[in-house]
């Protein structure tokens, strides 16, 4: 029991200092694992036997619960995002066949999305408007930014009519969003499945209450049944982040 507390400790601490090198993604994380850890090592200290057992399997599946919701909001903010810069597209498109400047018109683009902020403030002073274009492009769904940019680079350095070569990225952006939103469609069905998939067991154990079992003492009050349960759980939360992790790779593609 106490070395259990010494690694949790020892985790909470090692979440504390400063991580050298570290990617973005670990240090926006940093806060839940801090969080996981120290209410680890709290049930560790208050409490033990089974109801330790079946804390740290309520907290490790409210973490694995927590980032599955998280990857749902990345995803979808991601098809907002890639939304916004086919609008963005566009409207550049449509403001510099009407005769407005670049900068006009990228002006104008803030309005509907207004993260292009830093790129119009790039435009206005005369800076690299495509290396303003290929930051923004980090973002998750604006990968699309980064066509923008070579356009514009090929308008500045051959003289060739930036409206021109914008009209042929957005044409090719709008097929691409259209696949990607098709194979988004097929994904959905096997994404369903997995969830169900995953919530059968919980009512398989309502079914075994309702015919007169008590399948809930087993698994919350035994050894063996509290082995079970962190195995189905951490299997369920395995299986959908298997999914997703399919799903990810074939939208990237």
């Amino acid at each position: 029991m106490t070395a259990l507390a010494a690694v949790c400790a020892g985790v909470a601490v090692a979440l504390l200092l400063p991580g050298v090198g570290a990617p973005r993604r670990w240090h926006r994380g940093r806060a839940g694992l801090l969080a996981t850890a120290v209410a680890a090592g709290t049930l560790v200290v208050v409490v033990d036997g089974t109801a330790l057992a079946l804390g740290l399997v309520c907290l490790l599946s409210a973490a694995a619960g927590a980032r599955v919701l998280a990857r749902g909001r990345e995803r979808r903010a991601a098809v907002l995002r890639e939304a916004k810069v086919l609008e963005v597209c566009e409207v550049l498109v449509g403001e510099l066949r009407s005769g407005r400047p670049p900068v006009t018109a990228l002006e104008h683009c803030v309005a509907v999305w207004p993260d292009l902020d830093p790129v119009a403030t790039a435009a206005r002073f005369d800076a690299d408007v495509p290396e303003a274009l290929r930051r923004l492009a980090a973002q998750p769904g604006a990968a699309g930014l980064r066509a923008v940019a070579s356009a514009w680079t090929v308008a500045q350095g051959t003289g060739a009519g930036l409206a021109t070569i914008l009209g042929q990225v957005a044409s090719s952006a709008r097929d691409a969003q259209a696949t990607r939103r098709l194979v988004a469609a097929e994904l959905s069905s096997a994404q369903a499945t997995a969830r169900l998939v995953a919530a059968l067991p919980v009512v398989t154990l309502v079914m075994g209450s309702g015919i007169g079992g008590d399948p809930w003492w087993f698994l919350l009050r035994t050894t063996p049944g509290l082995v079970c349960l962190a195995a189905g759980v951490g299997l369920a939360f395995l299986g959908l982040a298997w999914i997703d992790r399919i799903a990810g790779q074939v939208m990237r593609r």
